[in-house]
């Protein structure tokens, strides 16, 4: 069990890392809010697929989700709807690989929730785990040379502030899950998993509907690069709420800091965005602060 949620977490990272690229080049096909909508419109579906596959595996009835269990799912749904606005708008300002190693501040953030919403806390290897691998995001991030103003600014609060947003959803998420009835841990998660993306959908449809038809139209439109995007996003999520069941969330998204490096290789593959020695050292970091993570556990 100890390194079950060190497997879901890296699976997670590798098919977030595939998802995000999807996302990107939907952005300009579809604009930045019908970008967002389609891991959640397009990927409760498959939600509900892994729900109901669970249950039949392990024989369990899904748990059932009342009041406080809403208020975590829905602080994070809304939580993570806006950090995938303000990371795909970042993307459009900055290379892929800068806008992911602006939003890997999100460990950092992660612990600070973990603490003033769950009561959870790091050991002091795992503190510094956090610190060693937080640092190696930021040499990636702040390159010689780089504008602390105008696009490059827009783009690190961006950034950092999607960051902000996914660690307060990674709380959230966790928070439901542990709090669910009691049940297997792939059965809370999925369960909040399914409830946490039709709320996303839901309330994307609304606002769509009202405020921007154009953008809902084409993502609907374009439903064939959608459809695997919103598997991608699912999948991804899958095990990321595994992960969250079997450990905090802090944990979790210090571990995803490999994604940095997934994302340097498919900027380098896709994108045609080059890594210098700075870069490289960066990512050392990150390895060896992720290296502590999993020896203080």
């Amino acid at each position: 069990m100890t390194s079950l949620w060190i497997i879901a977490t890296l699976i997670a990272a590798a098919a977030q890392t595939a998802r995000n690229a999807m996302q990107r080049n939907l952005t300009a096909m579809i604009g930045t809010v019908g970008a967002t909508q389609v891991r959640f419109l397009f990927g409760f579906p498959f939600s509900l697929l892994f729900l109901a596959g669970v249950s039949l595996a392990t024989g369990e009835r899904v748990p059932s989700v009342e009041g406080a269990h809403l208020a975590f799912i829905a602080g994070g749904a809304v939580a993570q709807i806006a950090g995938t606005a303000l990371m795909l708008s970042a993307m459009k300002e900055r290379s892929f690989a800068l806008t992911t190693a602006y939003i890997k501040t999100e460990p950092v953030q992660t612990a600070l929730f973990g603490v003033l919403l769950l009561g959870e806390t790091l050991s002091t290897l795992g503190t510094v785990a956090v610190i060693v691998a937080t640092s190696g995001v930021l040499l990636t991030a702040w390159k010689p040379g780089t504008k602390v103003e105008g696009v490059g600014l827009r783009a690190a609060v961006f950034g950092i502030a999607a960051g902000g947003f996914f660690a307060l959803a990674a709380v959230s998420f966790r928070g439901a899950i542990t709090s669910l009835p009691d049940a297997s841990f792939v059965l809370r998660a999925t369960t909040v998993l399914a409830w946490s993306l039709g709320v996303q959908s839901l309330m994307l449809l609304a606002w769509m509907g009202l405020f921007d038809r154009p953008a809902l139209t084409k993502s609907l439109a374009a439903w064939k690069g959608s459809i695997f995007a919103g598997f991608m996003g699912a999948f991804a999520s899958q095990f990321w709420f595994i992960g969250f069941a079997l450990t905090s969330a802090a944990n979790v998204r210090t571990l995803a800091l490999v994604e940095v490096i997934m994302a340097q290789a498919v900027a380098r593959k896709l994108f045609a965005q080059s890594t210098t020695r700075r870069d490289y050292v960066g990512m050392a970091l990150i390895v060896g602060g992720v290296g502590l993570l999993l020896v203080a556990h």
